[in-house]
């Protein structure tokens, strides 16, 4: 589908102004592993012709050494040159995400959307894959952009961290600062609701409810996005859409009381 609206910003070039020439060198350079590692893997397809795909696409590599970088690929994951001629449904849930992330390093990539990589997954095996990722980051000098939603995740992975709501950016910051010192109402609020292994520390943790239901993203209200479910709004709030600034050294914030 085509965006109706807004930019992708990649290396300061708008990605939708792109000729097809250089939309296909970009995907070169940005590849996405997907949610769903049950739906997102062609069920048609072998291992290795899913792994190959990008490869043949780009003409990188042929015959033998096309084989002998699947089997890298195959190693590099976690999994072993017998899976090649194997199909999707003869693996796990994680071992299906391995292979997404094969296919998405085939081609060498700078950029990954990991759209909520682990959320389909056994809590058991999610902190597999996060290490994984975490591993192919340091080894291949990648950047990710690491979609989630499960906050006490994102802190161990995550250099940076944006928080969404009603698809609106209200913060961004260094993961410490986030985590440290958050200032939007919203992230204090999903911040807090993160468990403590402490039983102790979990029973006195304060808690900060979010009360009401979330607004229609297609109508959303006036003003301040989260101004209906805020326990802080005040009259600015519900008039003027506040500013998305930098109170702070790499420190930026979207709400009036800051």
């Amino acid at each position: 589908y085509k965006a109706t609206d807004g930019e992708v910003i990649f290396d300061g070039t708008n990605v939708h102004s792109l000729k097809l020439k250089d939309k296909i060198d970009f995907t070169k350079r940005a590849q996405i592993i997907f949610q769903d590692p049950y739906s997102s893997l062609n069920p048609r397809m072998t291992v290795g012709d899913i792994i190959g795909e990008g490869i043949d696409i780009h003409k990188l590599y042929k015959n033998k050494e096309r084989e002998e970088k699947i089997f890298e690929l195959l190693y590099t994951v976690g999994l072993n040159k017998e899976h090649i001629n194997r199909f999707p449904h003869e693996f796990s849930g994680g071992q299906r995400q391995r292979i997404g992330i094969a296919r998405a390093l085939a081609i060498e990539p700078d950029f990954i959307v990991c759209d909520e990589p682990i959320s389909a997954l056994d809590v058991s095996i999610q902190a597999q894959i996060v290490n994984l990722l975490m591993k192919l980051q340091r080894k291949k000098s990648l950047t990710y952009l690491f979609i989630a939603h499960d906050l006490s995740m994102v802190k161990y992975i995550s250099d940076r961290v944006g928080v969404m709501y009603l698809g609106n950016l209200v913060e961004l910051t260094t993961s410490e600062k986030l985590y440290d010192n958050p200032l939007h109402p919203y992230t204090q609020a999903l911040l807090s609701s993160i468990p403590i292994p402490d039983p102790e520390k979990e029973k006195n943790k304060e808690r900060i409810p979010i009360h009401g239901e979330i607004p229609s993203a297609i109508d959303p209200p006036l003003g301040c996005r989260f101004v209906t479910r805020c326990k802080f709004a005040k009259e600015v709030c519900k008039k003027d859409m506040p500013e998305f600034r930098e109170v702070d050294k790499e420190h930026f914030v979207a709400c009036h009381r800051v």
